[in-house]
């Protein structure tokens, strides 16, 4: 790919998890009109990658229960990659039957959060994918990895970087050729993200990294910034800044997709997002969920937005 001055790669690709990791930790259900209606406003703003839902049980996560229908609705209203989290050989026939255009299996690089999040050890979530793997296959329907906790654990704090290869190792002997690096409490740092996809390009030099930052801390666009000097070209984002995880203590929204693509935007990159028609989105999400949103874009606008001088009042001498 050729790069930018600077070494930034000339285009990325900006993945919206709102619908899924956005809503997971809402308490007031969501209605299914409105998660489809957010996917396709998405869409028409140029989104092309969706994790669009996730096939898990409703019991745990009661948000994702019209898993089914957001995705055979959305289909009908755009022809973007759909993608859902599956957790197990259930859950992927489930999304089989719904004809998604891939499949996500997780795993948390910690114990600790695998534990609280999916009930099982990290041993018995690599075995359990090979079901998943297997459905997916017979189905012919691409299987992509993620890694939680990729940069830090709320209950056991550091996570080896050894750790997170050893995972995208017993991936990719899958068949798994994307793995996204998920920062689920905001605990990625700069040098962490670097450290992260220079020890996974040593191991994997074939992978495909995606990264999916949160803003816990305030630096979740400093760390896709180290991840695009990194050549990282996939971005996972929720309109609003949607998001957070059910299963780890104060965990905040995602990266917001309006931040990142005007990030992206002015750095000269390309997504092929509308900056303009995500502000606009901004409001549905906002209305959906019934509070307010982290994002800033939305509120403050682009850098070049003007004012007319009479909408403002003049300094007092």
């Amino acid at each position: 790919m050729r790069s930018l001055p600077d070494g930034l790669p000339e285009r990325v690709t900006v993945v919206e998890v709102g619908p899924r990791d956005g809503l997971q930790n809402e308490a007031r259900p969501v209605a299914t009109d409105d998660k489809v209606e957010l996917i396709a406003r998405l869409a028409q703003a140029g989104v092309r990658s969706f994790e669009a839902t996730a096939f898990v049980s409703p019991k745990a996560v009661p948000q994702m229960a019209d898993a089914a229908e957001v995705v055979a609705r959305a289909r009908a209203r755009t022809d973007a990659e759909l993608t859902a989290l599956v957790p197990n050989p259930k859950g992927a026939e489930r999304t089989a039957e719904a004809g998604i255009d891939g499949m996500v299996v997780f795993v948390s690089a910690s114990e600790s959060h695998n534990a609280k999040n999916v009930n099982r050890s990290v041993a018995d979530s690599l075995a359990g994918f090979e079901g998943v793997a297997a459905v997916a296959r017979d189905a012919g329907i691409p299987v992509h990895g993620a890694i939680a906790t990729a940069f830090g654990c709320p209950f056991e704090g550091e996570v080896p970087a050894a750790q997170v290869v050893r995972i995208a190792e017993a991936m990719w002997g899958l068949g798994i050729r994307r793995i996204t690096l998920g920062d689920t409490t905001g605990m990625a740092t700069p040098p962490l993200v670097e450290q992260r996809c220079q020890a996974l390009r040593a191991a994997l030099p074939d992978l495909e990294i995606a990264l999916h930052f949160h803003n816990t801390r305030g630096i979740g666009l400093v760390n896709a910034m180290t991840g695009l000097r990194q050549g990282v070209t996939r971005y996972e984002s929720s309109i609003g800044g949607l998001g957070g995880c059910p299963f780890a203590p104060e965990a905040t929204g995602n990266i917001a997709t309006e931040d990142l693509v005007y990030l992206l935007d002015e750095l000269g990159v390309a997504s092929g997002v509308d900056l303009q028609a995500l502000i606009d989105t901004a409001p549905l999400a906002q209305r959906a969920v019934g509070h307010g949103l982290a994002a800033q874009v939305s509120k403050a606008g682009p850098r070049l937005k003007r004012f007319a001088m009479d909408s403002v009042r003049t300094a007092a001498q």
